[in-house]
């Protein structure tokens, strides 16, 4: 006996009340179709579940590739700021060094002066000037510092004392003039530096030349508080030049 044909769905029918009629003529296909609804549901939510569970860990990553990301910039800040510390240090201890070496280069050449000045070898010398230096303080070659070491070695065990006092001789607008020791302090009334010792000693100063004015000779006068003045002419170029070359 053949088994009859199902009617054909109407084709305006619902897909649920196709779905009904199908399983009430069979059963087993309603529970077949049942079961592939289910498992689609399931996989849709489980792809909810995965963009939604994605999306929490990508916000999560980047958080954490940001936290990284500070350390490192400081990680960097700090070895900058740790490089230029080191950097100043260093500079800090050249600068030291270089000024030591120029310490122990003075005291060597002190060394040799006074070896030379009252070593066994050494002529008794009366009062005199030395050495002398002029260095400048300004730009325009006003101001000039000077350093006169005055010696004496013939009696020495009678100290000397008296004022030292400077003049330069020199140009100005083409005629020779010569700076007396008032000119060169701009002080009518200046007296000359003081000095007393027994072998040796520095004395120090500032002289002010006038504009325009070209230095040739600076001469020293030694005025002792007994005796007669002590005096030296030497070329200003030579003074200069000692304060360069030392």
């Amino acid at each position: 006996m053949s088994e009859s044909t199902p009617p054909a769905a109407d084709p305006g029918e619902s897909p649920s009340g196709a779905i009904r009629q199908t399983a009430a003529r069979h059963p087993w296909w309603a529970y077949g179709a049942l079961a592939v609804l289910l498992a689609a549901l399931l996989f849709g939510a489980w792809g909810v579940w995965t963009v939604a569970s994605g999306g929490a860990g990508g916000g999560s990553s980047s958080a954490g590739h940001r936290v990284e990301l500070e350390r490192l910039e400081q990680e960097v800040a700090t070895l900058k700021r740790s490089d230029q510390i080191s950097r100043d240090a260093n500079a800090e201890l050249q600068a030291s060094l270089a000024a030591r070496d120029e310490e122990i280069a003075g005291l060597r050449s002190d060394v040799a002066f006074y070896e030379r000045f009252v070593g066994a070898t050494a002529q008794p010398r009366g009062l005199a000037v030395h050495e002398l230096e002029l260095r400048p303080q300004q730009a325009d070659g006003q101001v000039w510092h000077f350093i006169a070491t005055l010696t004496q070695t013939r009696d020495r065990d009678a100290p000397s004392a008296g004022r030292l006092t400077l003049s330069v001789e020199g140009t100005q607008d083409g005629r020779l003039q010569r700076l007396s020791w008032a000119d060169l302090r701009q002080q009518p009334d200046a007296n000359g530096s003081e000095y007393s010792f027994r072998y040796f000693q520095r004395v120090e100063g500032d002289i002010i030349l006038p504009p325009g004015f070209v230095p040739l000779r600076i001469h020293t006068r030694l005025a002792p508080s007994s005796g007669a003045p002590i005096e030296r002419t030497i070329p200003w170029a030579e003074a200069a030049r000692v304060a360069v070359d030392g």
